[in-house]
């Protein structure tokens, strides 16, 4: 047998048998009304700071002030860490002076001192170094000088024989035509060298030029004179390549 649902009873609460009523909404701080187990419960609501207070079990006020007093020691640690603030101008370092100028001076004095004989010291060795260059250079010179003179004077030397076949011919007079040419060109080319010819006739007697083979007396001359010329001599500059033979007069 279906049964049919009973209508609502509007004295009803709306609460079903052994259940809950739902929480009527409250507005303001009015009083709640809670229906549990068929029992209506009246509650009447707090401030939620009331509430909160009473779930923590510390009192508000409590709180706020131990959040000051917090906040007082927070401010005493960084003004006692700041320290003061100084009154007045701003104080401007002074710069640092020597604790003993007298002891910096003298050792500066010192320094100087020092640095000016070194100084001195490497001027003297440059100077000495560049005169022993100079004179390096100078004597490198002389010597390649007098080499090349040697080589010159050695190979005019070899020729020298060939200088007294011309002479001999130009006496006999066979040096013409394109012989006497030649000679003449070889007698020049060889001046260009440096090489002098000397030993004339009626030369005066000069013994570190002059080779004497033959001695005798005259009255036509007043000191000792080459009257006969053998074979002529030869320099290169002032160098002696052969002395000349020659006949030497001397006055009575």
């Amino acid at each position: 047998m279906t049964q049919k649902p009973r209508a609502a009873d509007p004295g009803d609460t709306g609460s079903t048998p052994g259940g809950s009523a739902p929480t009527e909404p409250i507005t303001g701080d009015g009083e709640r009304v809670v229906i549990r187990n068929n029992r209506k419960l009246v509650e009447t609501a707090e401030p939620e700071g009331t509430a909160a207070d009473a779930e923590t079990g510390v009192p508000a006020e409590g709180l706020v002030e131990d959040a000051e007093v917090v906040v007082d020691e927070i401010e005493v640690e960084v003004n006692s860490t700041d320290g003061p603030e100084p009154s007045g101008p701003p104080v401007v370092d002074a710069p640092a002076q020597p604790v003993d100028g007298s002891g910096t001076g003298t050792s500066l004095g010192a320094e100087l001192e020092a640095l000016r004989a070194e100084l001195d010291e490497r001027t003297r060795d440059l100077q000495r170094v560049s005169a022993e260059y100079a004179n390096y250079r100078k004597r490198v010179d002389r010597d390649r000088s007098l080499v090349q003179e040697q080589a010159t004077g050695s190979v005019l030397a070899a020729l020298l024989p060939i200088l007294d076949d011309l002479d001999r011919a130009r006496e006999h007079g066979d040096l013409v035509g394109p012989f006497g040419t030649v000679a003449e060109q070889l007698t020049t080319a060889l001046g260009k060298f440096g090489l002098n010819a000397f030993g004339e006739q009626g030369d005066p007697f000069d013994p570190t030029r002059h080779e004497a083979v033959a001695h005798q007396t005259s009255d036509d001359v007043s000191e000792p004179t080459c009257v006969q010329v053998m074979r002529r001599g030869y320099q290169l500059g002032e160098r002696l390549l052969r002395p000349a033979l020659v006949a030497v007069a001397d006055p009575e």
